[in-house]
């Protein structure tokens, strides 16, 4: 299918056959730049290999496993508590999903790219927002005021769907008034949804989500998957079902048929933060992805940092210690921490290697652990943009009918000069949604370059047909295979996940794992609360 959707577009513009295969061996010589994040030292602690004696010892107040969203969080509270005698080490790869880089002046991200404006209830987002002058004014308002360079401007999103770009993500030209009904009951249901509250009194989806409802009524969505409450609740439209099953591969990286109706749900009907100078449901956003606010947080904390990754961690008399190592030229070293708190803002499935009797606490990783979706983020860089087809224009963010793609976004979107830059990163994102997540690793890593790039580029190939190898200058792949936790029906109740959210002691846990996925909201709030209870 995707063969054939290539071929015809190429056609359409007038293409020789000499032509596109001209096209194609250009793209064929380019080789691109790999990122396996944290295969080597995983491995390393998988292997359980020997490491020399640690070359130093390092004494701080409190140390920070992970320099991801949840440990720059805590850092960043730790400061705004007094709190100076903070160590951070940076776990496999300094800001973890919240990542970019750069080609030259052109930045891009490596992992999540936007940010969605923060409701109400996230008063801690708001809290870091307004620190960092992203909120201007009255942070704690309905709707605060912004900076404006850094809210998503149109056009904002398109489809390609039937041959042509249409604007927005849901297919509607073309199709079926009875399947544009259907689309309005949804979003009719999801602004219902937005507004109801529980028994409890609490609204039934928000972020953070420990402040959701925990009226059984609501939780029992959480017991089926969000493809079956579609079909109970009477949803058929073909179009509507690719793109909720889009949704959920994009925000979890996995098939809505796997993903818990609650979770489903929610990202749909927590997301209505307000501004006084945007409209809706609006983003922010930056051309490095999320790594612009990653630096800011780090820059505000003013926290010490080292390379290394925790290999064990362990209570003490006086606290704990943890026993770190780095690589260079795949050599290892080591070295000591010793602190009166530790928190771990790792993934579980890496603390429970890493944290010592982790089943003290209540957490069994072969029962609580939960799935890793993997994910492939490809950065091309353009010496030039391609041609557009004469309908929607270039946006932000791009999405193709099909799967596993999930289309691209286009770095330089925010540039506010008059004329576009002369060159651009158009960023892909692959969820590997099409096959379970342990042949995706699998695949991942053994595939060859050539492998890993037609996949990348697949996307972009059914949009741009054989014009688009020409344009390319240098891509860069970056890999992930443990992305993201899956939020399966039943999440909710997962009781090692609670164990670990109710610890107060010498170890804290702090990662949006605890949450059940992976938003930026859930890890900020793990991180804020793992410092509260560090200060003390």
């Amino acid at each position: 299918m995707l063969r054939r959707s290539f071929l015809v577009w190429a056609g359409a513009t007038g293409l020789t056959a000499a032509g596109s295969g001209l096209a194609f061996q250009r793209w064929q010589e380019i080789t691109p730049t790999l990122h396996y994040v944290g295969r080597d030292e995983g491995h390393f602690l998988r292997d359980r290999r020997a490491l020399p004696p640690p070359s130093q010892v390092i004494h701080t107040d409190v140390v920070i496993l992970g320099s991801g969203v949840s440990g720059l969080t805590a850092a960043w509270k730790l400061k705004k508590l007094g709190k100076t005698d903070v160590l951070m080490i940076d776990g496999p790869q300094p800001y973890g999903n919240a990542a970019g880089g750069a080609f030259g002046e052109y930045e891009y991200p490596t992992g999540a790219h936007y940010l969605p404006l923060p409701s109400p209830e996230s008063t801690h987002v708001r809290e870091i927002l307004a620190d960092l002058g992203i909120i201007q004014k009255d942070a704690m308002a309905e709707k605060p005021y912004y900076d404006e360079r850094f809210i998503l401007h149109a056009p904002e999103e398109r489809l390609l769907f039937n041959g042509h770009w249409q604007e927005g993500f849901i297919p509607t030209d073309g199709v079926p008034q009875w399947e544009r009904d259907e689309h309005k009951r949804f979003f009719d249901e999801v602004n219902r949804l937005r507004q109801t509250r529980g028994a409890d009194g609490r609204r039934i989806f928000v972020f953070p989500t420990m402040m959701s409802s925990e009226d059984p009524l609501w939780q029992a969505l959480d017991r089926i998957s969000l493809k079956q409450w579609m079909d109970q609740n009477g949803y058929k439209s073909p179009t509507l079902h690719w793109y909720l099953n889009y949704c959920c591969r994009d925000d979890y990286g996995t098939r809505y048929d796997k993903v818990s109706a609650w979770a489903g749900l929610h990202y749909y009907c927590s997301r209505w933060g307000q501004a006084a100078n945007a409209g809706n449901g609006a983003w922010l956003t930056w051309p490095g992805g999320l790594q612009p606010l990653a630096s800011g947080m780090e820059r505000a904390a003013a926290v010490k940092r080292m390379a290394g990754t925790a290999v064990s961690l362990k209570k003490t008399a006086d606290g704990v210690e943890a026993l770190c190592f780095k690589l260079e030229n795949g050599q290892p070293s080591s070295y000591l921490v010793r602190a009166r708190k530790a928190i771990c803002a790792m993934p579980t499935y890496v603390a429970a290697r890493v944290v010592e009797n982790i089943g003290e606490y209540g957490f069994d990783a072969a029962k609580h652990a939960p799935e890793y979706a993997p994910w492939i983020v490809a950065n091309f860089l353009l010496k030039r943009f391609p041609e557009e087809l004469p309908s929607q224009p270039l946006c932000w963010d791009n999405v193709v009918y099909s799967e596993p793609g999930l289309g691209f976004v286009v770095s330089t979107h925010q540039d506010i000069r008059v004329q576009p830059p002369e060159k651009t990163v158009f960023s892909a994102y692959v969820a590997l949604s099409d096959r379970k997540a342990s042949s995706a690793r699998g695949w991942m890593a053994s595939a060859k370059p050539e492998e890993l790039l037609a996949l990348a580029s697949a996307d972009l190939k059914t949009a741009y047909g054989a014009q688009f190898a020409s344009c390319v200058e240098r891509v860069d792949i970056t890999l992930r295979g443990h992305a993201m936790a899956v939020p399966w029906p039943n999440f909710r109740s997962n009781a090692g996940m609670k164990a670990l959210r109710e610890v107060d002691g010498p170890i804290l846990f702090a990662h949006a794992d605890l949450s059940g996925f992976s938003v930026f909201e859930e890890a900020a709030w793990w991180g804020y609360r793992a410092a509260q209870l560090a200060a003390k």
